[in-house]
C-alpha cells in the first residue's frame, strides 16, 4: 500500500465531498421564485397596458423591430423573433457552461450558486416572454385565419401560443428539476427527465419561431416578398438555429462522458440534421442547408470557444454536419417537386453517407471516437433517425409554404415517423451489466496528499473483456477538470494508461467500459460523500475490483431507495407532456399550412407532392 512521506496510508487521507445533495435550500428557492413572480407580474403588467391602450412601450418596440427583419413583417412577429433568437443564445451558452460545470466540479452549493444558471433561466424566461408577446402584440390588426380566438376582439397567433407554451414548458424543468432531486437524489447528467424538459422546450421552441414567420405573412394580403438574399439568410439563420436545437441533446458525447449507449450519438446528429437541413432545403431554397450548416458552426464553435479557452471551462466538441448538407442539396437537384420523398432519401443518404462522414470526424475531434463494435448498429441507427427525420422536416416545410399533405398522408407520416423514432431511442437505452473484474497496479507520478496522480497497469476478466470495446477508458470528474483516457493495450487482457490519472481532492475516477449493450465501470478513486453517507473508495497501489452498472458510479449521488416504480411514473408524466408538446407543434403547422394553402410560396412554383391539398395545388399551378 502506498504511504504519505509521514508514513500514513492513502485510506485515512481521502478528501470528503462535502456539499449538498437533493433539493435546494429553501431560502434558495423562496428567492428564485420571488424573482420569477416579479418578471412574470412586469411581464403580464406591460401587455395588459398595450392591450388597453395605457402604454406604447411594446407598440414602439415592436415597430422599430420591423426594420431589422426583412419584408416588413408585422411587428408581433419581429420583436418575438429577435427576442427568441438572442434568448436561446443565451440558453444554450449557460447550458454548455452549466453542463462544463457540473462536468468538472459536481453537484452545485445551490441553485443559486451556480453563475451558469443565470443566463440559462434568463434566456428561457426571454423565449416565454417572446411567446407572450406574440400573444399579446396584435392589437387593431390582422393575424390571420390560424388564430386562436381569446376574447371576443382578440385573436392571437397560433405560433405565439405554441412559442409561449414550449418556452413555459422549459422553465417549469427548472423547479420540477428541485423536485427530482428531493425524491430520486441528484442526477448529474444531461438526460435526466426535467433536464430533458428544459432542453426539449428550448429546442423544439424554434419550429414555433420558423411557423411565426410564416403566419405573419399570411395575416399580411398586401405583404410582399422580401428580397431573395435577405429572406435566404433569415431563414437560413433560421434553420440553423433549428439545427443548434436540435443538436443540444448531444451534450454529454460533445464532452466524452456519455452515459448512453454510443450509438446514440449517430442516431441523435442524423435526427438533427434530418429534420433541420431538409426543412432548409425545401423553404429557405437551394443552398440553404449549407448556409445553415455555417450558421450551426459559428454559433456552437463560438459558444465551445467562449466556455472553453474564454471562461476557462472545459472545450466541447461538435459533429460537422457538412457532408448531411451535401446530401441534402443533392437530394434537392432531383426530388425538389416531390418534397416528401426528398426528405427520405435524403435522410437515407445522412444515415449511410453522412455517418461514415461523421465517423471519421470522430477519429480525430471527439474524446471518445465511433469505433467498429457499434458500426453496424450504429448506421442502422442513423437510418432509422435520418429518414424520419427528414420526412418530419418535409412535413414542416410543406405547411410553412402553404402545401400540406392530405390528412390521410400527413398524419400516418407524422405518427410513424414518431414511432421510429421511440422505437430507436428505446433500443438505444437498453444496457447490460455484466461482471467484469479488473485488477489494477498503480504507480505514481506525483504523491502528494493534494496533488496525487498515478498510472495504472490494468488487467481485465474475463478473458476477452475491453478487446474492440466501443470504449475502455480511464475517466476522472468533478474534482476541478476531466479526464478522459483511453486505455491501450500491452498483453492479453492487459492495458495501461497513457497520462496520469487524479486520485485525489473531489476527483472521481473510475475504469469505464462499453461494448454492445454492456456498459460498467469500475471505481478507482472516490472521495467520502457526508451528504449521501457513501464511503470512500480508496486507490491503493495494487487493488481488485468488480464492476457496477455505470450509471451508479457516475451517477452517484443518485438514491437507491426509491420504489422503481415511482421513478417509473414520474418519467412516465415527463415524457407524457414532452410527447403533448411535440403535438401541439405538429397540430400547429398543420393548421398553419391548411391556412395558406390558398398563398402557397414560390421558392420552387413546381415543387406539389402529390397528396397535397387541391386547393394548395391550385394556387401553386396559378403561381407557376
Amino acid at each position: 500500500m502506498n504511504s504519505t512521506p509521514a508514513e500514513q496510508p492513502w485510506t485515512t487521507l481521502l478528501a470528503q465531498e462535502v456539499r449538498p445533495a437533493g433539493g435546494a435550500a429553501l431560502d434558495q428557492i423562496f428567492i428564485a421564485s420571488g424573482g420569477a413572480t416579479a418578471l412574470t407580474l412586469l411581464l403580464l403588467l406591460l401587455g395588459y397596458g398595450h392591450r388597453t391602450g395605457r402604454t406604447e412601450v411594446l407598440a414602439r418596440l415592436a415597430e422599430r423591430s420591423q426594420r431589422v427583419l426583412p419584408g416588413g413583417l408585422p411587428g408581433w412577429v419581429a420583436l418575438p423573433q429577435i427576442l427568441a433568437m438572442i434568448s436561446l443564445l443565451t440558453a444554450l451558452l449557460g447550458m454548455y457552461w452549466d453542463i462544463s460545470l457540473h462536468i468538472t466540479h459536481g453537484r452545485d452549493e445551490g441553485p443559486l450558486a451556480n453563475v451558469a444558471h443565470y443566463p440559462i433561466l434568463i434566456g428561457l424566461f426571454g423565449l416565454f416572454a417572446a411567446g407572450m408577446l406574440a400573444v399579446v402584440l396584435p392589437k387593431g390588426e390582422p393575424v390571420g385565419r390560424a388564430a386562436v380566438r381569446i376574447t371576443r376582439d382578440w385573436h392571437a397567433p397560433i405560433s405565439g401560443v405554441l412559442l409561449a407554451g414550449a418556452g413555459f414548458y422549459a422553465l417549469l424543468g427548472f423547479p420540477l428539476d428541485d423536485v427530482w432531486h428531493r425524491i430520486f437524489g441528484q442526477d448529474v447528467t444531461l438526460w435526466g427527465p426535467t433536464h430533458l424538459m428544459l432542453i426539449g422546450g428550448a429546442g423544439l421552441s424554434l419550429v414555433a419561431v420558423v411557423l411565426l414567420e410564416r403566419e405573419g405573412r399570411l395575416a399580411r394580403a398586401d405583404l410582399g416578398e422580401p428580397r431573395a438574399l435577405s429572406r435566404f439568410v433569415h431563414r437560413g439563420m433560421a434553420v440553423g438555429g433549428l439545427l443548434v436545437g436540435l443538436s443540444v441533446f448531444q451534450a454529454e458525447f460533445d464532452y466524452g462522458v456519455q452515459q448512453f449507449r454510443m450509438v446514440h450519438q449517430p442516431f441523435m446528429i442524423a435526427v438533427a440534421t434530418g429534420c433541420a437541413l431538409v426543412v432548409g432545403g425545401l423553404w429557405a431554397g437551394r443552398g440553404a442547408a449549407l448556409f445553415a450548416v455555417g450558421f450551426y458552426v459559428l454559433v456552437r464553435g463560438g459558444v465551445a470557444v467562449f466556455v472553453g479557452p474564454i471562461i476557462g471551462e472545459e472545450f466541447a466538441a461538435i459533429p460537422l454536419h457538412l457532408v448531411e448538407a451535401l446530401c441534402v442539396e443533392l437530394a434537392a437537384v432531383f426530388l425538389v417537386r416531390r418534397p416528401l420523398v426528398l426528405g427520405a432519401v435524403a435522410g437515407l443518404l445522412i444515415g449511410t453517407v453522412g455517418y461514415a462522414s461523421e465517423y471519421a470526424w470522430t477519429q480525430v475531434a471527439f474524446p471518445l471516437p465511433w469505433s467498429a463494435d457499434m458500426a453496424v448498429e450504429g448506421a442502422v441507427m442513423a437510418v432509422a433517425g435520418g429518414v424520419p427525420g427528414g420526412v418530419l422536416g418535409a412535413l414542416l416545410a410543406l405547411a410553412l409554404r402553404g402545401a400540406p399533405p392530405k390528412p390521410k398522408v400527413s398524419a400516418p407520416l407524422f405518427g410513424g415517423a414518431l414511432v421510429v423514432i421511440a422505437l430507436a431511442v428505446t433500443n438505444a437505452l437498453i444496457g447490460t451489466a455484466p461482471p467484469v473484474r479488473a485488477d489494477v497496479t498503480l504507480t505514481d507520478v506525483r504523491g502528494g496528499q493534494q496533488d496525487r496522480t498515478a498510472q495504472a497497469v490494468i488487467r481485465m476478466s474475463p478473458p476477452g473483456t475491453g478487446q474492440d470495446a466501443t470504449w475502455l477508458t480511464t475517466t476522472g470528474w468533478q474534482g476541478g477538470g476531466l479526464h478522459v483516457d483511453r486505455l491501450v493495450p500491452i498483453g492479453p487482457d492487459t492495458y495501461r494508461t497513457t497520462r496520469p490519472m487524479p486520485l485525489h481532492g473531489t476527483w472521481k475516477t473510475m475504469i469505464r467500459f462499453h461494448q454492445g449493450r454492456a456498459q460498467v465501470a469500475i471505481p478507482v478513486y472516490m472521495p467520502s460523500d457526508t451528504a449521501i453517507g457513501l464511503p470512500a473508495v480508496p486507490a491503493d497501489a495494487q487493488f481488485s475490483r468488480d464492476s457496477q452498472p455505470e450509471w451508479q458510479v457516475l451517477q452517484r449521488e443518485t438514491k437507491q431507495d426509491v420504489p422503481s416504480w415511482l421513478w417509473v411514473v414520474a418519467s412516465l408524466v415527463v415524457l407524457a407532456c414532452s410527447l403533448a408538446l411535440v403535438l401541439s407543434l405538429g397540430w400547429g403547422a398543420h393548421r398553419i399550412g391548411r391556412v395558406g394553402a390558398d398563398r402557397p410560396e414560390a421558392i420552387e412554383p413546381e415543387a406539389v407532392e402529390p397528396g397535397a391539398t387541391e386547393s394548395g395545388a391550385a394556387a401553386e399551378r396559378a403561381a407557376r
